[in-house]
Protein backbone atom coordinates (compact mmCIF):
# COMPACT_ATOMS: atom_id res chain seq x y z
CA UNK A 1 0.00 0.00 0.00
CA UNK A 2 1.17 3.34 -0.81
CA UNK A 3 2.83 5.59 1.83
CA UNK A 4 -0.07 7.83 2.73
CA UNK A 5 0.59 12.05 1.95
CA UNK A 6 1.76 14.46 4.83
CA UNK A 7 -0.36 16.75 5.60
CA UNK A 8 -0.65 19.85 7.83
CA UNK A 9 -2.27 18.00 11.11
CA UNK A 10 1.41 16.07 10.41
CA UNK A 11 3.75 19.21 10.86
CA UNK A 12 1.71 20.41 13.49
CA UNK A 13 1.80 17.41 15.63
CA UNK A 14 5.65 16.86 15.01
CA UNK A 15 6.13 20.87 15.42
CA UNK A 16 3.95 20.90 18.95
CA UNK A 17 1.79 23.71 17.42
CA UNK A 18 -1.57 24.33 16.03
CA UNK A 19 -2.52 24.02 12.62
CA UNK A 20 -3.66 27.36 12.19
CA UNK A 21 0.01 28.25 13.45
CA UNK A 22 1.33 25.92 10.77
CA UNK A 23 -0.04 28.10 8.34
CA UNK A 24 0.44 31.10 9.42
CA UNK A 25 4.13 30.37 9.11
CA UNK A 26 4.24 28.49 5.98
CA UNK A 27 2.64 31.45 4.59
CA UNK A 28 4.79 34.27 5.69
CA UNK A 29 2.45 35.99 7.89
CA UNK A 30 3.90 38.27 10.39
CA UNK A 31 2.21 36.92 13.17
CA UNK A 32 4.40 34.29 14.22
CA UNK A 33 7.65 34.52 16.33
CA UNK A 34 10.39 33.98 14.27
CA UNK A 35 11.98 30.74 16.62
CA UNK A 36 8.31 29.18 15.73
CA UNK A 37 8.41 29.95 12.35
CA UNK A 38 11.65 28.07 11.65
CA UNK A 39 11.06 25.34 13.57
CA UNK A 40 8.15 24.88 11.74
CA UNK A 41 9.74 25.46 8.55
CA UNK A 42 12.19 23.07 9.41
CA UNK A 43 9.42 20.33 10.53
CA UNK A 44 8.30 20.85 7.18
CA UNK A 45 11.70 19.86 5.13
CA UNK A 46 11.88 17.02 7.26
CA UNK A 47 8.69 15.29 7.00
CA UNK A 48 9.00 16.75 3.15
CA UNK A 49 5.50 18.01 2.98
CA UNK A 50 4.07 20.23 0.41
CA UNK A 51 0.98 22.33 0.92
CA UNK A 52 -1.70 21.82 -1.43
CA UNK A 53 -1.88 24.92 -3.75
CA UNK A 54 -5.82 24.76 -4.66
CA UNK A 55 -6.31 23.78 -1.35
CA UNK A 56 -4.38 26.42 0.36
CA UNK A 57 -5.83 29.06 -1.99
CA UNK A 58 -9.11 28.08 -1.06
CA UNK A 59 -9.15 28.03 2.42
CA UNK A 60 -6.87 31.74 2.08
CA UNK A 61 -8.78 33.16 -0.88
CA UNK A 62 -4.28 33.79 -1.77
CA UNK A 63 -2.25 31.85 -4.28
CA UNK A 64 0.62 33.67 -2.57
CA UNK A 65 1.51 34.14 -6.62
CA UNK A 66 1.95 37.50 -8.59
CA UNK A 67 1.35 37.63 -12.10
CA UNK A 68 4.24 39.99 -14.46
CA UNK A 69 3.04 40.44 -17.83
CA UNK A 70 5.67 41.68 -20.08
CA UNK A 71 5.91 42.20 -23.97
CA UNK A 72 9.09 39.74 -24.34
CA UNK A 73 11.66 37.77 -22.24
CA UNK A 74 14.54 38.68 -24.40
CA UNK A 75 17.16 40.80 -23.68
CA UNK A 76 19.02 42.73 -20.70
CA UNK A 77 16.27 45.01 -19.75
CA UNK A 78 13.95 42.39 -19.18
CA UNK A 79 16.59 40.57 -17.52
CA UNK A 80 17.61 43.13 -14.83
CA UNK A 81 13.70 44.29 -14.49
CA UNK A 82 12.75 40.39 -13.66
CA UNK A 83 16.01 40.18 -11.14
CA UNK A 84 14.19 43.30 -9.13
CA UNK A 85 10.71 41.74 -9.12
CA UNK A 86 11.94 38.62 -8.06
CA UNK A 87 13.93 39.94 -5.69
CA UNK A 88 11.01 41.60 -3.67
CA UNK A 89 8.67 38.65 -4.28
CA UNK A 90 11.32 36.02 -2.51
CA UNK A 91 11.98 38.32 0.56
CA UNK A 92 7.49 38.67 0.66
CA UNK A 93 7.75 34.30 -0.22
CA UNK A 94 5.48 34.95 -3.24
CA UNK A 95 5.78 33.09 -6.38
CA UNK A 96 6.06 34.50 -9.88
CA UNK A 97 3.54 33.55 -12.58
CA UNK A 98 5.56 34.92 -15.85
CA UNK A 99 3.98 35.28 -18.95
CA UNK A 100 4.85 37.50 -22.79
CA UNK A 101 2.59 38.66 -25.60
CA UNK A 102 5.81 38.40 -27.83
CA UNK A 103 5.09 42.05 -28.82
CA UNK A 104 2.15 41.37 -30.43
CA UNK A 105 -0.07 43.88 -28.41
CA UNK A 106 -3.04 42.11 -29.70
CA UNK A 107 -2.18 38.79 -28.08
CA UNK A 108 -1.99 40.98 -24.42
CA UNK A 109 -5.97 40.09 -23.57
CA UNK A 110 -5.56 36.29 -23.76
CA UNK A 111 -2.44 36.53 -21.68
CA UNK A 112 -4.09 38.61 -18.94
CA UNK A 113 -7.13 36.31 -19.04
CA UNK A 114 -5.01 33.51 -18.29
CA UNK A 115 -3.93 35.28 -14.87
CA UNK A 116 -7.42 35.16 -13.57
CA UNK A 117 -8.09 33.24 -10.98
CA UNK A 118 -4.10 32.24 -10.49
CA UNK A 119 -3.11 35.39 -9.08
CA UNK A 120 -3.05 37.97 -6.29
CA UNK A 121 -1.85 41.22 -8.31
CA UNK A 122 -0.72 41.58 -11.90
CA UNK A 123 2.41 43.57 -12.99
CA UNK A 124 1.95 44.49 -16.38
CA UNK A 125 4.64 46.17 -18.41
CA UNK A 126 2.53 47.38 -22.09
CA UNK A 127 4.78 50.46 -24.01
CA UNK A 128 2.93 50.43 -27.25
CA UNK A 129 1.72 54.22 -27.47
CA UNK A 130 -2.45 54.40 -28.69
CA UNK A 131 -2.82 50.77 -27.21
CA UNK A 132 -4.25 52.67 -23.60
CA UNK A 133 -7.61 52.50 -23.91
CA UNK A 134 -7.31 48.26 -25.33
CA UNK A 135 -5.44 47.79 -22.17
CA UNK A 136 -7.83 49.35 -19.53
CA UNK A 137 -10.66 47.05 -21.34
CA UNK A 138 -8.14 44.07 -20.75
CA UNK A 139 -7.29 44.54 -17.13
CA UNK A 140 -8.98 42.92 -14.58
CA UNK A 141 -11.04 45.06 -12.38
CA UNK A 142 -11.21 42.49 -9.28
CA UNK A 143 -6.91 41.70 -9.59
CA UNK A 144 -4.74 44.91 -7.78
CA UNK A 145 -2.37 45.73 -10.57
CA UNK A 146 0.56 47.94 -11.27
CA UNK A 147 2.04 49.38 -14.86
CA UNK A 148 5.46 49.48 -15.59
CA UNK A 149 6.51 51.78 -18.23
CA UNK A 150 3.29 51.93 -20.00
CA UNK A 151 1.43 54.92 -21.37
CA UNK A 152 -1.57 55.13 -19.65
CA UNK A 153 -1.80 58.81 -17.86
CA UNK A 154 -5.72 58.77 -16.61
CA UNK A 155 -4.69 57.84 -12.68
CA UNK A 156 -6.80 54.17 -13.38
CA UNK A 157 -3.78 52.48 -12.18
CA UNK A 158 -0.48 53.25 -10.81
CA UNK A 159 2.22 53.78 -13.02
CA UNK A 160 6.36 53.21 -12.86
CA UNK A 161 8.33 54.58 -15.10
CA UNK A 162 11.05 56.03 -16.93
CA UNK A 163 11.45 60.07 -17.95
CA UNK A 164 12.69 58.82 -21.40
CA UNK A 165 12.37 62.26 -22.38
CA UNK A 166 14.48 64.33 -19.83
CA UNK A 167 17.14 61.25 -19.81
CA UNK A 168 17.39 61.92 -23.93
CA UNK A 169 17.46 65.42 -23.56
CA UNK A 170 20.79 64.88 -21.10
CA UNK A 171 22.70 62.57 -23.41
CA UNK A 172 22.35 64.91 -26.34
CA UNK A 173 23.08 68.04 -24.25
CA UNK A 174 26.15 66.08 -23.37
CA UNK A 175 27.47 64.86 -26.94
CA UNK A 176 26.59 69.05 -27.87
CA UNK A 177 28.57 70.01 -24.48
CA UNK A 178 31.67 68.10 -26.27
CA UNK A 179 31.40 70.00 -29.36
CA UNK A 180 29.60 67.36 -31.77
CA UNK A 181 27.73 68.42 -34.73
CA UNK A 182 26.75 65.61 -36.78
CA UNK A 183 25.24 63.34 -35.05
CA UNK A 184 22.99 60.18 -35.88
CA UNK A 185 20.40 58.91 -33.71
CA UNK A 186 19.28 54.97 -33.86
CA UNK A 187 15.39 55.04 -32.54
CA UNK A 188 13.64 51.96 -31.04
CA UNK A 189 10.65 50.54 -32.77
CA UNK A 190 8.14 53.04 -34.07
CA UNK A 191 4.89 51.80 -31.99
CA UNK A 192 7.26 51.62 -28.15
CA UNK A 193 6.30 54.70 -26.44
CA UNK A 194 9.97 54.51 -24.56
CA UNK A 195 11.15 54.92 -28.32
CA UNK A 196 8.97 57.86 -29.48
CA UNK A 197 9.91 59.64 -26.00
CA UNK A 198 13.77 59.21 -26.76
CA UNK A 199 13.48 60.54 -30.29
CA UNK A 200 11.28 63.11 -29.27
CA UNK A 201 13.65 63.93 -26.68
CA UNK A 202 16.81 63.84 -29.21
CA UNK A 203 14.90 66.12 -31.32
CA UNK A 204 13.92 68.84 -29.10
CA UNK A 205 17.63 68.72 -27.68
CA UNK A 206 18.94 69.70 -31.20
CA UNK A 207 15.81 72.34 -31.52
CA UNK A 208 16.89 74.12 -28.43
CA UNK A 209 21.01 74.03 -29.75
CA UNK A 210 21.93 77.59 -30.21
CA UNK A 211 23.85 76.61 -33.79
CA UNK A 212 22.33 74.42 -36.65
CA UNK A 213 23.31 70.68 -36.23
CA UNK A 214 23.51 68.52 -38.54
CA UNK A 215 21.28 65.36 -37.75
CA UNK A 216 20.71 61.76 -39.29
CA UNK A 217 18.26 59.27 -37.80
CA UNK A 218 18.39 55.55 -38.50
CA UNK A 219 15.68 52.89 -37.50
CA UNK A 220 16.45 50.47 -34.84
CA UNK A 221 14.68 47.31 -32.95
CA UNK A 222 16.55 47.91 -29.53
CA UNK A 223 18.52 45.18 -30.38
CA UNK A 224 22.07 44.51 -31.88
CA UNK A 225 21.23 43.42 -34.49
CA UNK A 226 19.52 46.76 -35.73
CA UNK A 227 21.88 48.47 -34.44
CA UNK A 228 24.49 46.76 -36.00
CA UNK A 229 22.86 47.82 -39.04
CA UNK A 230 22.03 51.11 -38.52
CA UNK A 231 26.17 51.29 -38.11
CA UNK A 232 26.55 49.53 -41.17
CA UNK A 233 24.45 51.99 -42.81
CA UNK A 234 26.40 54.78 -41.57
CA UNK A 235 29.11 53.17 -42.58
CA UNK A 236 28.07 53.11 -46.18
CA UNK A 237 27.47 56.91 -46.49
CA UNK A 238 30.11 59.26 -47.61
CA UNK A 239 31.35 60.68 -44.34
CA UNK A 240 30.60 59.70 -40.70
CA UNK A 241 28.75 61.20 -38.36
CA UNK A 242 30.69 63.16 -35.31
CA UNK A 243 28.79 61.19 -32.95
CA UNK A 244 26.03 58.33 -32.35
CA UNK A 245 23.31 58.37 -29.86
CA UNK A 246 21.41 55.02 -29.99
CA UNK A 247 18.15 54.61 -27.95
CA UNK A 248 19.22 51.79 -26.15
CA UNK A 249 22.69 50.08 -25.11
CA UNK A 250 21.82 46.76 -26.78
CA UNK A 251 21.29 48.89 -30.40
CA UNK A 252 24.80 51.17 -29.11
CA UNK A 253 26.90 47.43 -28.69
CA UNK A 254 25.53 46.06 -32.30
CA UNK A 255 27.03 49.68 -33.82
CA UNK A 256 29.60 49.34 -31.92
CA UNK A 257 30.79 45.65 -33.40
CA UNK A 258 29.80 46.95 -37.06
CA UNK A 259 32.96 50.16 -36.62
CA UNK A 260 35.04 47.81 -34.99
CA UNK A 261 34.85 45.50 -37.97
CA UNK A 262 35.76 48.04 -40.64
CA UNK A 263 38.64 49.69 -38.46
CA UNK A 264 36.57 52.33 -37.35
CA UNK A 265 37.95 53.79 -33.75
CA UNK A 266 35.37 54.78 -31.54
CA UNK A 267 35.84 57.74 -30.03
CA UNK A 268 38.57 58.97 -32.47
CA UNK A 269 36.88 58.68 -35.40
CA UNK A 270 32.70 58.62 -34.27
CA UNK A 271 31.89 58.85 -30.61
CA UNK A 272 28.87 56.33 -29.46
CA UNK A 273 26.32 56.61 -26.60
CA UNK A 274 23.66 54.25 -25.42
CA UNK A 275 20.58 54.04 -22.97
CA UNK A 276 19.82 51.93 -19.87
CA UNK A 277 23.19 50.92 -18.70
CA UNK A 278 23.24 47.56 -18.82
CA UNK A 279 25.77 45.72 -17.20
CA UNK A 280 27.63 45.02 -20.24
CA UNK A 281 28.07 48.38 -21.04
CA UNK A 282 31.09 49.21 -19.07
CA UNK A 283 32.66 45.90 -19.74
CA UNK A 284 32.88 46.37 -23.25
CA UNK A 285 36.01 48.51 -25.32
CA UNK A 286 35.64 51.72 -25.25
CA UNK A 287 33.68 51.43 -22.04
CA UNK A 288 29.94 52.94 -23.39
CA UNK A 289 28.65 56.48 -21.99
CA UNK A 290 24.73 55.56 -21.53
CA UNK A 291 21.96 57.15 -19.27
CA UNK A 292 21.75 54.94 -16.38
CA UNK A 293 18.24 53.83 -15.48
CA UNK A 294 17.94 51.42 -12.36
CA UNK A 295 16.12 48.90 -14.05
CA UNK A 296 15.95 46.06 -11.44
CA UNK A 297 15.37 49.16 -9.05
CA UNK A 298 12.17 50.31 -11.17
CA UNK A 299 10.90 46.51 -10.41
CA UNK A 300 11.95 46.67 -6.78
CA UNK A 301 9.72 49.90 -6.31
CA UNK A 302 6.96 48.86 -8.61
CA UNK A 303 6.46 44.91 -6.70
CA UNK A 304 6.84 46.37 -3.52
CA UNK A 305 3.97 48.90 -3.97
CA UNK A 306 1.62 46.10 -5.49
CA UNK A 307 2.51 43.87 -2.55
CA UNK A 308 1.37 46.58 -0.28
CA UNK A 309 -1.53 46.96 -2.40
CA UNK A 310 -2.58 43.40 -2.48
CA UNK A 311 -1.95 43.85 1.60
CA UNK A 312 -4.02 46.86 2.22
CA UNK A 313 -6.92 46.79 -0.55
CA UNK A 314 -8.16 49.86 0.38
CA UNK A 315 -5.59 51.85 1.18
CA UNK A 316 -4.98 55.35 -1.00
CA UNK A 317 -3.74 54.55 -4.45
CA UNK A 318 -0.27 56.22 -5.45
CA UNK A 319 -0.13 57.45 -9.11
CA UNK A 320 3.31 55.50 -9.21
CA UNK A 321 6.69 57.08 -9.99
CA UNK A 322 8.66 58.77 -12.47
CA UNK A 323 12.19 57.66 -12.31
CA UNK A 324 14.53 60.17 -13.82
CA UNK A 325 17.38 58.38 -15.40
CA UNK A 326 21.33 59.92 -15.02
CA UNK A 327 24.04 60.66 -17.70
CA UNK A 328 26.96 58.10 -16.87
CA UNK A 329 29.91 59.28 -18.83
CA UNK A 330 32.34 56.81 -19.75
CA UNK A 331 35.21 56.05 -22.63
CA UNK A 332 33.43 55.74 -25.80
CA UNK A 333 32.35 59.94 -26.06
CA UNK A 334 35.85 61.41 -24.45
CA UNK A 335 36.35 64.39 -26.92
CA UNK A 336 40.39 64.61 -26.05
CA UNK A 337 41.66 66.18 -29.62
CA UNK A 338 40.38 66.85 -32.90
CA UNK A 339 38.47 63.88 -34.50
CA UNK A 340 40.20 62.43 -36.76
CA UNK A 341 39.72 63.51 -40.68
CA UNK A 342 39.68 59.62 -41.44
CA UNK A 343 36.15 59.35 -40.80
CA UNK A 344 35.81 60.67 -44.06
CA UNK A 345 34.37 57.35 -45.80
CA UNK A 346 35.00 58.45 -49.51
Amino acid sequence: MAKSAITIKDVAREANVSVATVSRALNGHDNVAEPVRQLVLEVARRLRYTPHAAARSLSSRSTQTVGVVLPDLYGEFFSELMRGIDGIASAHRRHLLVSSFHGEPQQQGSVLQAMRGRVDGLLVLSPYAGDASALLDQLPADIPTVLINTPITDGSHPVFSIDDHAGALAMTGHLLAQGYRSIAFIGGPERNHDARERLRGFRDALAAAPQAIESIELPGAFDEASGYEAGRALLARPRLPEAVFAANDMMALGCLYAFQQAGVRVPDQVALAGYDDIPLARFVHPSLTTMQVSIAGLGEQAMSHLLQRIREPGSQQTPGLMLVPSLVVRDSTARTAPLDPARDRG
